[in-house]
């Protein structure tokens, strides 16, 4: 089983690099950007029974090291 984990910060904390990102964009001449937010994207190759195993498998990984939980949000697909 692929999965997909997706780690942004929350919507409270701000966020310097997609600021940078944004202006830059803008310096561009994409003039409609409204805001960026940058994130994580990690994919981990599990061998595992089923996909109910997998997501608390991957789960508690979000939780113990991948995201910081104070400050970010995750979201997992599994395929």
């Amino acid at each position: 089983m692929l999965a997909k984990i997706y780690i942004t910060l929350k919507k409270d904390v701000l966020d310097p690099q997609g600021s940078v990102i944004a202006n830059s964009l803008k310096s561009l001449g994409f003039n409609n950007i409204e805001d960026v937010r940058q994130g994580k994207y990690i994919e981990i190759k599990l061998d595992s029974e089923n996909e109910e195993s997998a997501n608390k498998q991957i789960n508690e990984m979000c939780e113990k090291l991948l995201a910081n939980l104070v400050i970010e949000d995750y979201k997992v697909e599994i395929d």
